[in-house]
């Protein structure tokens, strides 16, 4: 069985209602659940959620909603893996057995359907525990620097002023929109970020964190120009 699990609980507060709220003419929850009813990838596609007006956006859209996430798993402090692991329970104790699951975000607009089936397709050739989106930094990480209490700057890593930026090698974040798993890995709670995991590489302008108002403007803006250019 693969099952494919959109945490969306209700009380996001940065930007209030994120997971429904209309983003380019859909609730933004709509964008992740319809790349993943186009890629064909999976047996089942739910939101787990704590809130009744987010499970029926999500099934208006052609997700179930099997349960209503407990209150124990809904707060700010609640990391993604035991989120997935609970849908996981869920489904075992109902007498399935999930074997791939993928972690796909809420607010991963700028997702696609063949995004997915290639999470998928390195997940199985790999062998690995997870395979998931990762995208590269626009600016060398080594020549970051910080802002003291003092008002002023000094470089994380002074050792790297003098080195020309050809010369330092790529760094790449999470790029927060899906993440496959093994439900053996995800049962166990093995880290995502470590050698057991696969990288799916997104070019950089289809990834853009929302988490403030700010980016919600510039994500919008990104996507109505890539909607635009493909027609």
């Amino acid at each position: 069985m693969r099952l494919a699990v959109i945490p969306a609980r209700g009380g996001s507060k940065r930007i209030p209602r994120k997971n429904i709220k209309p983003f380019c003419g859909k609730p933004m929850i709509a964008w992740s659940i319809e790349a993943a009813l186009a890629s064909g990838c999976f047996d089942e596609i739910i939101v787990s959620t704590d809130d009744t007006e987010i499970a029926d956006v999500g099934k208006t859209y052609g997700a179930h909603v099997p349960f209503m996430r407990p209150a124990e798993l809904s707060d700010d402090h609640t990391g993604t893996v035991p989120v997935i692991r609970h849908s996981i329970q869920w489904y075992i104790d109902a007498g399935a057995r999930p074997e791939q699951i993928c972690c796909l975000y809420a607010t991963a607009p700028f997702v696609t359907a063949e995004d997915i089936r290639t999470g998928l397709h390195t997940l199985e050739q790999s062998g690995g525990d997870y395979a998931f989106s990762v995208t590269s930094y626009a600016f060398p990480i080594q020549r970051a620097i910080r802002l003291t209490q003092e008002g002023r700057v000094e470089m994380l890593n002074p050792e790297y002023f003098n080195t020309r930026s050809q010369d330092l090698e790529e760094a790449f974040h999470d790029a927060g929109q899906f993440y496959w798993g093994r439900a053996e890995a995800w049962l166990q709670g093995r880290i995502i970020f470590a050698p057991g995991s696969l990288p799916v590489l997104l070019p950089r302008h289809r990834v853009q964190d929302i988490d403030t108002p700010e980016d919600w403007t510039r994500a919008e803006w990104l996507f109505k120009a890539l909607q635009e250019r493909e027609g």
